[in-house]
């Protein structure tokens, strides 16, 4: 029987990154890549740019973890985004650093990301073998004695390791190979995995006034996530129309309301068009724009003073006002009343997307289950996690990517325990 000192099951970041790791300390390392080559996701990820990290200071960082930010502080302190930038420029890939604080390729390339890591992962040592899955992982005694691999040929093959890590990714993109394998292996060993559902998926509306508005972008709005009439998260930025609600705002809204949607509970996101003014100012605003607009002038003509021009017919709907209103038709009281619908642009959440369209997979692995100083199972001697398939996930801007980093550095360590390697 063929002997490992460590087999890890997925070659997506934290995968070769932690067989990099431990194959640089003289371990005998193993990594299945069940797709044709290793780091699909990631030669994908940020419209193929590679949003690779986030250069903000760690207690900001931690802030836009979402789920587990106390567990994975650990990983962090050991390996930063700071280290994540020094890592990949020693290997040959110059970043950049772009608004919000945000780390790129400076070639734009998120393949040269995923070359070059898989590059460095091979040049220290370790063996990866693509097309291949782990099918079984075996114990005994509460210790890992190996795993089953299939290999290309599409047979199964036992194989001798004290450790093994599980780094199959979460369930989103599941076309990049993430699809789900290492929840069914975790729970196998013992493992409660939480609830998965997407995250950072766009969000679906009913409302049929948003019909007209795909491909809009709205910059510089604030946005209010609501459930059952009661805020949930507020946000500002960027919304996109696509023609679901999607954009950044959307994005990082949608983990709260995928749960509320999950929950039963009435969900939407309520948009201020204007959120550097209040509704004082902005009523005041409105008036005088309707007062220099010349005699004969309609809504319209005042919609275009305060809006994006696709925007005015909806808003035009939303005031239940036609569009070649006279403004000498409006009352005193509209200017009121038009500051109060731009500043409460409410947009009803039905659904979400599936994790066809999600960036990332909320929920996962139990991290209560998991050593955060090691990575290691606190159930299992020798069985690691590390990456999405943890119930670990973040805001959209280079914050998943780092969690795989950090805990994929932090797991192939293999410091879990004196069960951790033999040699023969």
């Amino acid at each position: 029987m063929e002997h490992f000192d460590l087999i890890v099951a997925g070659g997506g970041a934290a995968g070769v990154m932690a067989a990099g790791v431990a194959a640089g300390t003289g371990k005998r390392v193993l990594l299945c890549e069940k797709m044709e080559k290793p780091q699909r996701k990631v030669r994908i990820t940020g419209k193929g740019r590679c949003n690779l990290t986030n250069m903000r200071p760690q207690d900001e960082f931690l802030s836009k973890v979402r789920s587990s930010a106390e567990f994975f502080a650990p990983a962090f302190e050991m390996f930063s985004n700071r280290d994540t930038v020094a890592f990949f420029e020693g290997i040959g890939v110059p970043l950049a650093v772009e608004r919000g604080e945000r780390v790129f390729p400076s070639s734009g390339k998120a393949w040269d990301v995923a070359e070059a890591h898989v590059r460095w992962c091979r040049k220290q040592g370790a063996q990866i073998l693509c097309r291949s899955r782990v099918t079984e992982i075996h114990t005994h005694e509460g210790h890992v004695t190996g795993a089953t691999v299939l290999s290309p040929s599409g047979k199964p093959q036992r194989l001798s390791a004290p450790n093994v890590l599980l780094a199959t990714g979460g369930a989103s993109y599941p076309a990049t190979g993430s699809t789900g394998d290492g929840y069914m292996l975790a729970y196998k060993a013992g493992h409660s995995v939480v609830e998965i559902r997407p995250s950072l998926t766009p969000l679906r509306t009913g409302a049929a006034w948003t019909a007209s508005l795909k491909g809009l972008s709205l910059k510089n709005v604030g946005a209010a996530l609501t459930a059952d009439g009661r805020i949930l998260q507020e946000e500002f930025g960027e919304m996109e129309f696509t023609p679901d609600v999607g954009g950044p705002i959307a994005l990082r809204m949608s983990r709260r309301a995928v749960d509320a949607l999950i929950d039963g509970r009435t969900v939407a996101i309520v948009l201020d068009l204007k959120p550097a003014l209040g509704e004082e100012k902005l009523t005041a605003r409105i008036a005088r724009e309707r007062e220099t607009l010349p005699h004969g002038a309609t809504l319209r003509e005042l919609l275009l003073k305060l809006l994006p021009s696709r925007m005015v017919p909806a808003l035009a709907d939303l005031l239940r006002t036609p569009l070649r209103t006279p403004l000498h038709a409006l009352s005193g009281a509209d200017p009121l009343r038009i500051a109060r619908t731009l500043k409460s642009v409410r947009i009803p959440i039905d659904d979400y997307g599936p994790f066809t369209e999600a960036i990332v997979t909320a929920g996962g692995v139990a991290t209560t289950e998991v050593d955060p100083h090691t990575m290691q199972s606190r159930r299992v001697q020798g069985l690691y996690f590390a990456g999405e398939l943890l119930d670990i996930d973040a805001d959209t801007g280079g914050y998943n990517l780092q969690i795989a980093y950090s805990t994929g550095h932090l797991a192939g360590q293999l410091r879990g325990g004196e069960n951790r390697t033999e040699t023969r």
